[in-house]
């Protein structure tokens, strides 16, 4: 009997110990509170000036978030430079020409090694700077699980294989969300980021001269600085909604509804599918869109995250630690 009760309490221990050893695992939002107190409020700062010094930068943090975690998950494979053999994903055709805001994460990097070395992963300052840029333009606020470190890999091909285009139809991206365990309403919902920044004319070129469910005098409009001969005005910019280009709210859902989504992947989410009623939805309501974009950005902020001992906290983002 003393036999199979020790038996017992060992098995207990050892279930407690995987318990708590599996805990350990997890995001939490209070990850640094004892180990970098400051690191919120430094993040914020670094973040702030940013945007003051560049209004677009807002929307920029917010799309290298998204190119990270839809590659790898999110372990900031993106900030990672071609070095020697190494190749990184900045060079992949959806990053190249679009993504931008690794200058602004090397300086929180910066500022946050000054105070807590060795502590802070860069996957965890693209994730909260995200949240941070949001909220400086207007946006909802969420509280960010952290406790994620950094990938030493990289993966071009994924980053090529694994984004999606803007030339995408419905059923494209409705897959291309599946594959990371998010639905067709986060999908709708993390569209709306597109309710802030630019794109270049290479990139919306397709969609104002080929597309037939287009307002014609809106393509009109940027046909005027972005002729449909490729090669010609590439980086024009043009902001993606139309009404308030550097303000976070729900005007991007009424472009659509007017047939003014700048891409083509855009108007797409209101184009006769299945998406039609939450892009309305969203459109008259702010606050469901506030709130449903905050439920799929926590989502998106859990894929894949390397945890515990996995991957490793970088002393520079742009390379893996020697």
């Amino acid at each position: 009997m003393a036999s199979s009760t020790s038996g017992h309490c060992l098995f207990l221990a050892a279930l407690l110990l995987l318990s708590s050893a599996a805990y350990g695992q997890q995001l939490s939002t209070s990850f640094y509170a004892t180990s970098c107190p400051s690191f919120e409020s430094t993040v914020r700062s670094v973040v702030s000036s940013a945007i003051g010094s560049d209004p677009r930068m807002g929307a920029s943090l917010l799309r290298l978030f998204f190119h990270d975690c839809f590659v790898q998950g999110c372990d900031a494979s993106i900030l990672l430079d071609d070095v020697g053999t190494f190749v990184g994903e900045k060079t992949a055709l959806p990053n190249a020409n679009s993504v931008r805001g690794y200058d602004v994460i090397n300086n929180i990097k910066a500022a946050v090694e000054a105070s807590c070395p060795g502590i802070v992963s860069c996957a965890d300052i693209v994730a909260l700077a995200a949240r941070d840029g949001t909220v400086l333009l207007g946006g909802p606020t969420w509280n960010v699980s952290l406790g994620r470190r950094d990938s030493t890999t990289a993966s071009k091909d994924e980053a090529n294989r694994d984004l999606p285009s803007p030339a995408a139809n419905l059923s494209a991206l409705i897959t291309a969300f599946g594959n990371k365990g998010l639905s067709a309403q986060d999908m709708t919902a993390l569209s709306g980021a597109h309710t802030v920044g630019f794109t270049q004319c290479r990139v919306y070129r397709g969609r104002i001269y080929n597309d037939t469910n287009i307002n014609q005098p809106f393509a009109k409009l940027r046909q005027s600085n972005c002729p449909a001969t490729p090669g010609v005005n590439d980086t024009v910019l043009a902001p993606l909604d139309l009404q308030t280009e550097l303000a976070f709210d729900n005007a991007y859902y009424g472009d659509l509804l007017k047939s003014k989504g700048l891409l083509h992947s855009d108007q797409e989410l209101y184009n006769g599918g299945s998406q039609d009623t939450l892009v309305k939805k969203y459109s008259s309501n702010s606050a469901a869109f506030f709130a449903d974009f905050v439920t799929a950005m926590i989502k998106m902020g859990n894929i894949n995250p390397l945890t515990g001992t996995s991957g490793q906290i970088r002393a520079n983002c742009a390379v893996v630690n020697n």
